[in-house]
């Protein structure tokens, strides 16, 4: 048996090439490693799920054949999306789970999200993992093997609560990902009139990628909202945990202006309450969140992060620039794109003109995130080290270090910060007009032009 490659144990998630860093061998072992960790946190039973790919059912098999080989009992969800396997691991009181999701990556790609004993796994507790599997560092035992569907209770505890003011007419677009199998039935359930694009279940992904954080994917929607008498559109990625908006006209609502509108509805209910925004959000929304009676708090960026966080400051809602967004108000703290679709169209429902409403939340001129390609994994995080130690920005009021660089000026922002899941720089703009916007760009491209020989992407 051979230790899975060190490639594959990422940041927030197990992810790789099937057949070739990801093996059924691979995810027995895996499986054998998070029975063997489940055992030490005192935890009796793994809920188990899987998306729309082709490999889930095999690597699936594999992951629970090592869980029960560890001692502890498997409940097979099938095929959900990966906010449904959190869900059934509180409705089932495991409070532990693992989602066998490649999300957004290509067809041959998939992986594996872990939650133990109500902990997302991450960072040190992934790489244990692999330490775990180098030293066959194994409890023995033979689980049991159930299966559950979770998918009633799920769309039931989301609709007994969720209640549209009038009939919303819809478009959703799933891009083949398995929330097609799912969000069509909850928008239908909760009143709305649904025009489907792509919601079929397809692991190869024939129409467009299920990332709605591309402009590229969100062209369908755009053009159906065009053509139809439908009034918003809503977009999905591979494994649901992720919602993209676009107005009437066209509009893109990006994640952190979606989270304006989220984050005003619940401080009425609930004033003072803070809210998470990761380092790649707008600087619109710290003040927006205060003028609404708020208390804002930027968090590194990533899900498992955001979900620690909302755990340490009680946060009622969070969210990401990539999508994802967390309700702890009414909900249950981790990322769901689908229940944040529903919340939206709450929301947008009290109004005649939903378009209007979120077409006149804050905006700024920015860039999209723009991505600076490092020769080898380790590279981009030696960098920004190096950078948080030497760089320097005339003009600055503050350089925010917790997670890369953000450079706040007094008319706008710049980011530069290594991501956790490729050997990338992330970089982000964002400023009051398109001057500032350049004026920023070009002191970032001085400071990277002096530190490393990677062609830069701006």
């Amino acid at each position: 048996m051979h230790t899975p490659s060190k490639d594959i144990f990422k940041a927030y998630d197990i992810r790789g090439v099937v057949g070739k860093t990801l093996t059924a061998e691979a995810a027995e072992l895996i499986g054998r490693a998070i029975g063997s960790e489940a055992q030490v946190r005192n935890v009796k039973a793994i809920v188990v799920g899987r998306d729309g790919r082709l490999s889930g059912p095999e690597l699936v098999e594999a992951l629970s054949n090592g869980i029960r080989a560890a001692g502890i009992d498997v409940i097979d969800v099938g095929r959900v999306a990966t906010p449904m396997l959190y869900f059934a691991a509180y409705k089932l009181e495991t409070l532990s789970g693992v989602m066998v999701t490649g999300s957004h990556n290509p067809p041959d790609y998939n992986g594996f999200k872990m939650m133990l004993a109500g902990e997302t796994l991450a960072g040190d507790a992934i790489q244990a993992l692999r330490q775990r599997i180098k030293e066959k560092n194994f409890s023995e035992g033979e689980g049991r093997y159930d299966t559950y569907d979770i998918a009633e209770a799920y769309l039931e505890r989301i609709t007994s609560d969720i209640k549209l003011s009038r009939q919303m007419n819809i478009v959703v677009d799933c891009g083949n990902g398995v929330p097609g199998a799912f969000a069509p039935v909850l928008f239908r359930r909760l009143g709305c009139r649904v025009r489907e694009l792509f919601c079929d279940v397809d692991g190869t992904f024939p129409n467009h990628h299920p990332d709605p954080a591309k402009p590229e994917n969100l062209q369908d929607v755009i053009e159906a909202l065009a053509k139809t008498d439908s009034e918003i559109g809503l977009a999905f990625d591979g494994d649901g945990d992720r919602l993209g908006v676009v107005t009437k006209d066209g509009t893109i609502i990006w994640p952190d202006r979606q989270l304006m509108l989220f984050a005003a509805d619940v401080l009425e209910r609930h004033p003072g309450a803070k809210v998470i925004y990761d380092v790649k959000s707008t600087r619109l929304l710290a003040p927006w969140i205060r003028e609404h009676g708020g208390e804002p708090v930027m968090c590194r960026t990533g899900h498992s992060f955001i979900k620690a966080a909302i755990k340490e400051t009680g946060a009622l809602v969070a969210g990401e620039m990539s999508g994802h967004v967390f309700f702890k108000e009414r909900w249950y703290g981790f990322d769901d794109g689908l229940y944040a679709g529903a919340r939206l169209l709450e929301v947008l429902s009290q109004v005649d003109n939903p378009s209007e409403l979120l077409n006149a939340l804050p905006n700024s001129v920015s860039t999209p995130e723009l991505n600076l390609k490092m020769a080898k994994e380790g590279d981009n995080h030696e960098l920004i080290a190096k950078l948080q130690e030497t760089a320097q920005f005339d003009g600055a009021d503050e350089v925010i270090t917790i997670d890369g660089l953000r450079v706040e000026y007094p008319d706008g922002f710049g980011l530069a910060r290594a991501s956790n899941t490729t050997p990338v720089i992330v970089l982000r703009f964002e400023a009051d007009n398109k001057d500032a916007l350049e004026r920023i760009k070009g002191d970032f491209r001085k400071v990277l032009a002096s530190a490393t020989d990677a062609k830069l992407p701006f």
